[in-house]
C-alpha cells in the first residue's frame, strides 16, 4: 500500500443512509504487493474473460473497498481537538464512522465458481441424453400491483440492495496533509474569537463545564445489554444501601461465615452495622450465618415441586435449620417425615446448607465458626432465644417428643464429633449411677414429709419440679411447700400466693431469692417491668409461653443489654409473683402431655378495671376443673358477684382468660389439641 503523496490513489465516497463506502486504489508497482496472488484473486472474481462489468479490468487486484459502521448512536459528548499556542480548540461532532475492508469481491467469485460447475453439470448431462425431455410451461399473467404491496416491496431487502448497486459513485480528489486546501479546511477547526466577551460560555465552574462538555446520556443506558434479572455485579451491588447488600448476598450464597461476609462487603464498612442487618435476614447455625426461609421464600409463594404453600415450606426448612443447630448431621428420611413434604422439597432445603455423605447422611455445609461465638457472645445469646422460640413452636406444630430433643444446643459447645461404643457404654453407666442417686435423694425426702406433720385440711401442697441439675441436692432439700388458698373466702383474702401477709410485704428470702419487686438493681427493674407489661396484655399466661415472650423480648433489646446478663426460670417466677401475679394449680388429667413448665399457669391477680372480681370467680373455677361449660361459668359469676351480668360481660372475661375448644372453656395455654 502506498504511503507517498504521489502514489496513485483514488478515494471514492458513495453515500447511502448513512452509511459510507470508500474505494481505494492499491499500489501495483510496489514492492510489497504480490502481483500473483493479485492475478489469481481477479481470475476467481472475473473469470477469464473481461467487460464493463467486471470488477477488476485490469486482471489485477487493484483496488479495495471499505464500508462504514456506526460507533455510537449519541456524538453530542464527542469533539475534536486541536491544541496550539497554549489554547486547545474543541469542535463538536455530529457523526462518527468507522471504515472496515469490505470483501464483497469473494462473494463474486464464490458465485462464478458455482456457476461454472453448473454449465459443466449441464453439459455433462446433454451429452449422456439422446434427446431433451419435452416440460410443459405454464403462462401466468401478473395482476396489478396494490399500493400496500409496493410498500412492501419497496422495503424489502432485494429492492434497497439493487437501489444501492444502482447508486452512482462519486470520484474525489486527495489533498495531501501538507496540501494548502488541507490547511485552509483545518483553520475551521480553530475558535475565530480569542477575547473574553465572545467566550462567554465558558465562564462557568469547573464542575458546570464539565457536565456541559459531556451531558449524561440516557440513550447509551438503553444500548448497554442488559443482564438477567439474578445477576449483579459486585460495582451494581456497592451502590445499594447496606441492609440491600446484605440481603442479595445471603439470598444469592444461602450460607456464610461473617468473616466472608465482610471481605465482600468492602474494608470501610463497619461491622457493628453489618452484624445488625445480618441478623434480620440470617441465623446463627454453628457459628456461620444462613438466610431465612422467609427471605427464600416469601409471602404468597408456592413450591414449585409440591405447590406447597410459603408458610408451610417456611416451616419444614426452618426444622432443618433447627436440627444443624443440634447436630452437625442430619438424615433426609427423618425430615421428610416430621415435616410431611415431598422428597424435592426436602432435597432442595438440604442443599441450601449442607453435603451429602455416602452412609452417613447429609452434613452442614461449613465448618464449626468458633472464633465468631468467641469475639461476640452477646449475639450468640440472643440467637439462642430466637431459635429457643422457634424450638418450641416446632414442638407445638410437629407434634415433637421433648424427652428425645436435647436440651441445650450444641453450637455453644463446639463441633460435635463420632462417639465411639464404648464411650457410649460408659456415658450409658455415668448416667445409670446419677439416675439411681436422684432416685434415692427422692426416696429420703418422701420419707422426711411423712413424718412431718399433718398439713391442715383445705390446704393443698404445691411441689414444683427442679429444673436445673446442677442445683437439685440443696433445692430438693430447702424447698419451702407454699400452700394456696383456693377457698371461696381466700378470694378476698390478703394472702399473696398462699404467703402470710407479714412475710409477703417483708424483706425475707422469698423461696430462696431477694424479693424481685424489692430489689433495686436494673436487671430487677427491668425484668420486672417486662413481667407487669406483658401481663397487661395477656391476663394468663403458663410458664412455657412467658419465656417464649420473654426470649422473644430479649432478641429485640440491643447487645449488651441488662437483661442479657442472664434470667433463671426461678428469677422468672418470682418476679411474676411479685408483679401481684398468682399461681393457678389447673388439674391436668393424668394423661396429659402438657410439660411441667406448661402446667404452671400464672395470672394477674388485680389490674385495676371493673373485671378483676370476675376474673377471680373465672379463676377459682378453673383452680378445681380443668375445663368448664359455658353456662356453669355464667352461673358461678351470677352467684359470687350477687348480680345478672350481661353476655357481653360474660365474653370480656372469657376472651381476658380462656379459649374455646370442642364446646369446652380452657384456660388459655392449658388445651391439649
Amino acid at each position: 500500500m502506498a504511503n507517498e503523496e504521489d502514489d496513485p490513489v483514488v478515494q471514492e465516497i458513495k453515500p447511502k443512509q448513512q452509511k459510507v463506502e470508500l474505494e481505494m486504489a492499491i499500489d501495483t508497482l510496489n514492492p510489497n504487493y504480490c502481483r500473483s496472488k493479485g492475478e489469481q484473486i481477479a481470475l476467481n472474481v472475473d473469470g477469464a474473460c473481461t467487460d464493463e462489468t467486471s470488477t477488476y479490468s485490469s486482471k489485477l487486484m487493484d483496488k479495495q473497498t471499505f464500508c462504514s459502521s456506526q460507533t455510537t448512536s449519541n456524538t453530542s459528548r464527542y469533539a475534536a481537538a486541536l491544541y496550539r499556542q497554549g489554547e486547545l480548540h474543541l469542535t463538536p461532532l455530529h457523526g462518527i464512522l468507522q471504515l472496515r475492508p469490505s470483501f464483497s469481491y469473494l462473494d463474486k467469485a464464490d458465485a462464478k465458481h458455482r456457476e461454472r460447475e453448473a454449465a459443466n453439470e449441464a453439459g455433462d448431462s446433454s451429452q449422456d441424453e439422446a434427446e431433451d425431455d419435452v416440460k410443459q410451461i405454464t403462462v401466468r399473467f401478473s395482476r396489478p400491483e396494490s399500493e400496500q404491496a409496493r410498500q412492501r416491496r419497496v422495503q424489502s431487502y432485494e429492492f434497497l440492495q439493487k437501489k444501492h448497486a444502482e447508486e452512482p459513485w462519486v470520484h474525489l480528489h486527495y489533498y495531501g496533509l501538507r496540501d494548502s486546501r488541507s490547511e485552509h479546511e483545518r483553520q475551521y477547526l480553530l475558535c475565530p474569537g480569542s477575547s473574553g466577551v465572545e467566550n462567554t460560555e465558558l465562564v462557568k465552574s469547573p464542575s458546570e463545564y464539565l457536565m456541559m462538555l459531556m451531558p449524561p446520556s440516557q440513550e447509551e443506558e438503553k444500548d448497554k445489554p442488559v443482564a438477567p434479572s439474578n445477576v449483579l455485579s459486585m460495582a451494581q451491588l456497592r451502590t445499594l444501601p447496606l441492609a440491600d447488600q446484605i440481603k442479595i448476598l445471603m439470598k444469592n450464597v444461602k450460607v456464610m461465615p461473617f468473616a466472608n461476609l465482610m471481605s465482600l462487603l468492602g474494608p470501610s464498612i463497619d461491622s457493628v452495622a453489618v452484624l445488625r442487618g445480618i441478623q434480620k435476614v440470617a441465623m446463627l447455625v454453628q457459628g456461620n450465618w444462613v438466610v431465612k426461609s422467609d427471605i427464600l421464600y416469601p409471602k404468597d409463594s408456592s413450591s414449585p415441586h409440591s405447590g406447597v404453600p410459603a408458610e408451610v415450606l417456611c416451616r419444614g426448612r426452618d426444622f432443618v435449620m433447627w436440627k444443624f443447630t443440634q447436630s452437625r448431621w442430619v438424615v433426609r428420611k427423618e425430615v421428610a417425615t416430621v415435616t410431611k413434604l415431598c422428597a424435592e422439597d426436602v432435597k432442595d432445603f438440604l442443599e441450601h446448607m449442607a453435603v451429602v455423605r455416602i452412609n452417613k447422611g447429609w452434613e452442614f455445609i461449613l465448618p464449626y465458626d468458633g472464633e465468631f461465638i468467641k469475639k461476640h457472645p452477646d449475639v450468640v445469646q440472643r440467637q439462642h432465644m430466637l431459635w429457643t422460640g422457634i424450638q418450641a413452636k416446632l414442638e407445638k406444630v410437629y407434634n415433637l417428643v421433648k424427652e428425645t430433643m436435647p436440651k441445650k444446643p450444641d453450637t455453644q459447645s463446639g463441633p460435635a464429633g463420632l462417639v465411639s461404643g464404648d464411650q457410649r457404654i460408659q456415658a450409658a453407666k455415668t448416667k445409670a449411677q446419677q439416675n439411681h442417686a436422684l432416685l434415692e435423694r427422692e426416696l429420703q425426702r418422701r420419707k422426711e414429709q411423712l413424718r412431718a406433720p399433718a398439713v391442715p385440711p383445705g390446704v393443698r401442697i404445691k411441689e414444683e419440679p427442679v429444673s436445673e441439675e446442677g442445683e437439685e441436692d440443696d433445692e430438693q432439700e430447702a424447698e419451702e411447700e407454699e400452700p394456696m388458698d383456693t377457698s371461696p373466702s381466700g378470694l378476698h383474702s390478703k394472702l399473696a400466693n398462699g404467703l402470710p401477709p407479714g412475710r409477703a410485704a417483708g424483706t425475707d428470702s422469698f423461696n430462696g431469692h431477694p424479693p424481685p419487686g424489692c430489689a433495686s438493681t436494673p436487671v430487677a427493674r427491668e425484668l420486672r417491668a417486662f413481667v407487669e407489661a406483658t401481663f397487661q396484655r395477656q391476663f394468663v399466661l403458663t410458664l412455657s409461653e412467658l419465656k417464649r415472650l420473654f426470649n422473644l423480648h430479649l432478641a429485640s433489646l440491643p447487645p449488651g443489654h441488662t437483661l442479657f446478663s442472664g434470667i433463671s426460670d426461678r428469677m422468672l417466677q418470682d418476679t411474676v409473683l411479685a408483679a401481684g401475679c398468682k399461681q393457678i394449680l389447673v388439674p391436668f388429667p393424668p394423661q396429659t402431655a402438657a410439660s411441667p413448665d406448661e402446667q404452671k399457669v400464672f395470672a394477674l391477680w388485680e389490674s385495676g378495671d371493673m373485671s378483676d372480681q370476675h376474673r377471680q370467680v373465672l379463676l377459682e373455677i378453673f383452680s378445681k376443673n380443668y375445663r368448664v361449660r359455658r353456662n356453669m361459668i355464667q352461673s358461678r359469676l351470677t352467684q359470687e358477684c350477687g348480680e345478672d351480668l350481661s353476655k357481653q360481660e360474660v365474653d370480656k372475661v372469657l376472651k381476658d382468660c380462656c379459649v374455646s375448644y370442642g364446646g369446652m372453656w380452657y384456660l388459655k395455654g392449658t388445651v391439649q389439641s
